[in-house]
């Protein structure tokens, strides 16, 4: 017997999906990826020993990357899935990581008020039916000056035929990469250019997987002349309330 979701609005993934999110290509040429550059997208020193949640955790792989990265006092994971929960529990067992693990959907978070320092949301967003809700909720639960590390990939990307082919999305709420950043500030975040990032990693790229590139049959364009794919923000909560 299946396990419950914990939330109704989840869009299942493919089989292809859930083997994909425990490989090694998830893990280090996409999360790993990823968490590097965020770091570097921080605006100042990063917080000590944090409360940290990974707010669709997946399978786990994230976990000892987070570790490494942030050495955090408190680790989090959330997921509305029940077997990317067992998953990420095995994760972290086989790790040795003290992980707390939560059933749940990011448009309600089952933590209180401004107990979280960093919010990590890695590739999440764009499987979220109810996002202004989500992004309400991170929010919530991070303190003032708290961090939101969200990296995501755009409706460029998402909507492709062999993204459509291989795994699961709702179509209906997927957005470009302006559309995320202007979401972000609508719900008060704090950034600058230099906290913004725009990969164009191979696996990434929206027709052919940067074959033509490679082959020399094309030249990358560059940022301001493409349809963007990736979108990664270090964005803050303000210490002082919004006026």
């Amino acid at each position: 017997m299946t396990a419950p979701r914990a939330a109704e609005t989840y869009v299942e993934e493919t089989r292809f999906g859930v083997w994909f999110l425990r490989s090694h290509v998830w893990q280090h040429h996409v999360l790993r990826v990823a968490i590097d550059d965020l770091v570097r997208r921080v605006d100042g020193p990063l917080p000590e020993a944090p409360v940290l949640l990974d707010a669709g955790c997946g399978q786990g792989k994230s976990f000892g990357l987070l570790q490494r990265a942030f050495r955090p006092s408190r680790l989090i994971g959330l997921d509305a899935d029940p077997h990317s929960l067992d998953c990420s529990r095995s994760e972290a067992q086989q790790a040795g990581l003290a992980v707390e693990l939560l059933a749940g959907d990011c448009a309600g978070i089952p933590l209180p008020d401004t107990s979280v320092d960093i919010l990590f949301c890695h590739q999440t967003f764009h499987h979220l039916v109810e996002q202004e809700k989500a992004l309400a909720e991170f929010w919530r639960v991070l303190r003032p000056g708290g961090l939101l590390l969200f990296a995501e990939s755009t409706r460029f990307y998402i909507d492709t035929w062999v993204i459509r082919w291989l795994f699961r999305h709702p179509m209906e709420v997927q957005r470009s990469a302006d559309e995320y950043l202007a979401m972000l500030r609508q719900q008060g975040f704090c950034f600058g250019p230099s906290q913004v990032s725009f990969p164009y990693l191979w696996w990434s790229r929206s027709k052919d997987f940067g074959l033509l590139e490679r082959w020399g049959l094309s030249r990358p364009k560059p940022v301001g002349q493409r349809d963007e794919t990736l979108v990664n923000v270090a964005a803050r909560k303000p210490l002082e309330p919004r006026a």
